[in-house]
């Protein structure tokens, strides 16, 4: 008997665990997860989208527009990318990719840069034309940080819990 050919790639394999750990978020609009993985394919840290430690998802808004800013998500959501770089526990990430869905925000970028992120795998970037995606791409490419829009080779990845798939 021979190996099977159809397992999943790198690069399948953490993104989908990007993508898995974004169904934690409870954005309404936008779940963003990020997985951040060593030069040895560990995976050193995960994150979500959502708000901090805390700060109760039911007391703080979801809102995509309000009367203030404060009235919106955005001043309080921590982005998954940060978070996962805050989850790493201290430890370096120095020499790391992460994966993300979608292309990283100008302040996400700026963590992933002091991190010692060395490169960014994304297969969204619907934001490009938005000044905060310009200001991520021209801080990224400045610090020599690699980015690579990932072209998938398959469309789906079906998980089951059923018991009789295990």
């Amino acid at each position: 008997m021979s190996k099977r050919a159809d397992y999943i790639s790198w690069d399948e394999y953490f993104m989908g665990i990007a993508i898995l750990s974004s169904q934690r978020s409870k954005d309404p609009s936008t779940q963003v997860g990020a997985c951040i993985v060593n030069s040895e394919n560990r995976i050193m840290s995960v994150g979500y989208n959502g708000f901090p430690r805390g700060c109760s998802d039911d007391d703080f808004p979801w809102n995509r527009q309000g009367e203030k800013q404060s009235d919106t998500k955005y001043p309080f959501v921590c982005h998954a990318e940060l978070n996962a770089i805050l989850n790493a526990g201290g430890r370096s990430l120095a020499g790391c990719r992460i994966y993300v869905a979608l292309f990283p925000c100008n302040e996400c970028a700026k963590a992933i840069i002091q991190s010692g992120i060395t490169e960014v795998i994304y297969i969204s970037d619907k934001y490009a034309n938005t000044d905060g995606v310009f200001a991520s791409k021209k801080m990224l490419n400045a610090a020599g940080v690699k980015l690579t829009q990932l072209k998938m080779k398959r469309e789906k990845l079906n998980i089951s819990f059923r018991e009789e798939d295990i």
